[in-house]
């Protein structure tokens, strides 16, 4: 098992990352060895090999270990262990007999591996990684299903970026265009993408009658268009869902089922989503999503309450958690490109400066409040570019 996973799901999230800033001539080499030498310790793989479909069988293109004596140069497409992995995109050999079905007689040495493929257009690849002792089925199949889509994802990019301004615009209509009048609120927020197009969102749902209004932000895995894709469905679903007024919890479980099920999208993605009551009242549900923090003098709630990421399990159940805004307070909501970006030393900006930032500053309007926010970390960063979508959202309950 992965000793600490949120460093894991954060080495994942730079491998991802990486797929997208990698040379399409050998973004497949690449990917091979950089799975093996980022992940390969966590998710216990080893000796990746790439294969390439010529007419009916798959040609040894890449190993990262040419040593290894064992490996075939040839692989018929007929053999029954091929056609599971075509069959399912995705498959894990564990058992000797689905390689050797017609021999009676198993190898002693049997190894355990895990093999997936990549289209594009015509062309199919499969790639193949032996298995350690130690290996775990949920997260081999996390991980290798994610890397899959993004790698499919990526290589559908390539032939749409002619379209990339167009898909920026089609984000942007998606995001809010003013800032909802809201009797006892004040509510602002700002997002700024790293790339043409990103991956975070922001949103604020009214609801008729007055009483009680929602706020939503999110952070897709990735960069670019397949992270755009997924910011679009998300955005769709929520509002689609919470129109018809449904539970907030079967909602994002729901959006949840509609994001594993996508393959031009990237993988998963965090979200947070509260409905908040004029009176202060609060109830959220928080997707693996970094915790807003609702401040009141110097008192912080981190609103946490929730599940994992949405995407890369096919069902997940959410939990509801529940708040109190009194009057004067704010609640701040952030994605991780507001906590992660660092300074020439290589330390990040952190929950903690973010934190004293806000109880400093609390007493400003939501709009102030967030631009000093961005601003500050800008500065932290040495006003370097933007290596990660930033966006910020303040809703603060004004006095009476």
């Amino acid at each position: 098992m992965i000793q600490n996973p949120k460093e894991f799901y954060r080495k994942l999230d730079e491998f991802l990352f990486e797929i997208y800033q990698v040379g399409s001539e050998n973004i497949l080499s690449t990917v091979l060895e950089e799975l093996v030498k980022q992940l390969g310790k966590d998710l216990h793989i080893k000796n990746g090999r790439l294969y390439e479909l010529a007419v009916d069988e798959f040609v040894l293109v890449y190993c990262t270990n040419l040593q290894n004596e064992k490996v075939e140069e040839v692989l018929d497409i007929n053999e029954p262990s091929i056609q599971l992995v075509l069959q399912h995109g995705c498959y894990i050999y564990h058992d000797p007999q689905q390689i050797f079905p017609s021999q009676s007689k198993i190898p002693q040495d049997f190894i355990p591996m895990v093999a997936f493929t990549i289209q594009k257009e015509e062309i199919v690849w499969l790639f193949v990684f032996e298995l350690e002792d130690g290996w775990d089925r949920d997260e081999i199949e996390f991980s290798i299903n994610t890397t899959r889509k993004v790698l499919n994802a990526r290589m559908i990019s390539d032939y749409m970026n002619n379209s990339l301004y167009q898909v920026e615009l089609i984000q942007r209509s998606l995001l809010p265009r003013k800032t909802p009048i809201i009797d006892g609120f004040e509510v602002f927020g700002r997002s700024i993408s790293a790339e043409i197009v990103g991956g975070d969102l922001y949103d604020y749902i009214l609801f008729d009658g007055g009483v009680h209004f929602g706020v939503a932000i999110g952070d897709a895995s990735g960069h670019g268009l397949p992270a755009a894709l997924l910011v679009r469905d998300v955005v769709t679903g929520l509002r689609m869902g919470l129109e018809k007024e449904m539970k907030i919890s079967p909602v994002l479980e729901k959006l949840n089922r509609v994001i594993h099920r996508s393959t031009l999208s990237t993988s998963f993605i965090s979200l947070f989503y509260a409905e908040i009551e004029t009176n202060g009242d609060l109830v959220y549900v928080n997707a693996g999503h970094p915790e807003p923090m609702l401040v009141q003098g110097k008192k912080v709630t981190l609103l946490k309450r929730g599940g994992t990421i949405l995407g890369p399990l096919p069902n997940v159940k959410l939990k509801r958690g529940f708040a109190f805004m009194p009057p004067d307070s704010v609640l701040v909501l952030y994605t991780d490109g507001v906590i992660e970006r660092r300074n020439a030393f290589g330390e990040a900006f952190d929950k903690n400066r973010l934190k004293e930032l806000i109880i400093k500053n609390q007493h400003y309007s939501a709009e102030k409040l967030v631009n000093e926010i961005i601003d500050a970390v800008y500065n932290f960063g040495n006003s370097g570019p933007w290596k990660d979508d930033v966006t910020v959202v303040v809703v603060k309950r004004l006095a009476k």
